[in-house]
């Protein structure tokens, strides 16, 4: 039986996981999206080619792999329908989890009248209604995929949900659909997306005891998980590994390796605690050279310096084999770099990651840049401050890089 290996992120999400699985794939027989929905956002360079995909597994580019939504996503139909529409020949290469939930509008509508009322407490969600989908999922009262092979009774126990729930969505100014509304769409969906649906846990299991390799797809970064994250500005999921396995329904022993992708330097979206933020010219340089705009939400990622602390935390969360270090070229023709290697935290310097981090201050390491390592295939090719950036940040977090993204391009990228 073989094993599934998995890709995750460990700082705040938008770490480059789309690139390393699309880089990786081709090696594979199965890709697999675990947790999460289309507030992932997932950009793919290929021959000059953007692809940005929000719900579609990475591996949708290459022919060979079967590509599997698993039970812990939240599915937007239209959003994934849209998706679907860009690619062809899709029927036995994209399977969807017939228990994985259905996320529908009035799920977004509430998640945006939310954080409306939040004002300037607001979380900073993505407003596609991840949050209160995954609610209703914890609340037992979510719809999952399955149930859109009988379009009918589905339309029926929503109906009575909104007549139920009617002072709520009031209160909110949540409008609801009509009967005749719902119904057609909830036909639609089921129309192009049942033969899609199926049981892909017993899929899965199938693959492995055929000895396919399976690869698992991380969403959002492990600094944005619901137990171990920057609570209470986090993601409505688990993003460590551990839940990757909870999102598909496999077991501890059925894990291989473990990828933690990460940048080398630390952006974040929305609001909560950024230790190592960079306010300054050289953190918005950053921001313009990395093009640091979120891919599923439009706003500008605030931008700082490679965070150790928080990666030395994510990476034992995760029990990481090897890094994949992103965005490297980024940081070309800087006079210096940074790493904080430290917090002082209460009046003493720390090492590890409080669960508040309010009052947690950086505590830096500097380095001398280089000039360039924009598309470098070969390690030996890099500067040698670029090695030595490299090998600190490998000491600090504890785990050795075993990929680096010198661009955005798909092969422009070292294999160690």
């Amino acid at each position: 039986m073989s094993k599934a290996d998995i890709i995750v992120g460990i700082q705040w999400g938008d770490e480059g996981k789309g690139k390393i699985v699309d880089k990786l794939c081709e090696h594979y027989d199965f890709v697999c999206r675990s947790a999460g929905g289309h507030n992932a956002g997932h950009t793919i360079w290929v021959d000059g080619t953007r692809y940005a995909l929000h719900l579609m597994p990475s591996g949708i580019l290459h022919q060979s792999c079967i590509n599997i939504i698993g039970n812990g996503v939240v599915v937007s139909p239209e959003i994934l329908m849209a998706e679907m529409a860009q690619f062809e020949n899709l029927k036995g290469r994209l399977y969807i989890s017939d228990r994985a939930h259905l996320n529908l509008r009035h799920h977004s509508l509430i998640d945006i009248a939310k954080e409306r009322l939040k004002g300037k407490n607001a979380i900073g969600t993505t407003g596609k209604g991840i949050g209160p989908c995954y609610a209703d999922k914890i609340n037992r009262i979510g719809h999952r995929m399955g149930e859109l092979r009988e379009p009918e009774k589905l339309c029926a126990s929503l109906m009575k949900h909104y007549a139920d729930n009617r002072i709520f969505f009031d209160f909110l100014e949540v409008a609801i659909p009509s009967e005749d509304e719902l119904l057609s769409d909830l036909k639609r969906f089921g129309e192009i997306l049942s033969p899609f649906i199926t049981d892909t846990t017993r899929m899965l299991w199938q693959a492995l005891d055929a000895d396919k390799r399976v690869l698992l797809e991380g969403a959002q970064g492990s600094m944005l998980d619901i137990d171990h994250g920057t609570y209470p500005f986090v993601t409505s999921s688990s993003t460590v590994a551990a839940g990757a396995l909870t999102g598909l329904g496999l077991n501890p022993k059925e894990v291989g390796s473990i990828i933690g992708t990460l940048k080398a330097y630390t952006t974040r979206v929305g609001n909560g605690a950024f230790p190592s933020e960079d306010t300054s010219e050289k953190g918005e340089k950053i921001a313009q050279i990395g093009k640091e705009i979120g891919v599923s939400t439009g706003r500008k990622r605030r931008c700082g310096w490679f965070d150790a602390v928080a990666a030395r935390y994510t990476a034992r969360l995760n029990g990481l084999d090897y890094l994949a270090l992103m965005k490297l070229d980024v940081l070309d023709g800087f006079e210096s770099v940074k790493i904080c290697r430290a917090y002082t935290y209460e009046g003493r310097e720390i090492d590890y990651m409080p669960s508040n981090l309010e009052g947690v201050r950086p505590v830096y390491e500097e380095f001398e840049g280089w000039d360039r390592v924009f598309g470098i295939r070969d390690f030996d090719l890099l500067p040698q401050n670029a090695k030595k950036y490299i090998a600190r940040l490998e000491e600090l977090v504890g785990v050795k890089v075993g990929v680096i993204s010198t661009s955005a391009e798909r092969d422009d990228t070292i294999i160690l």
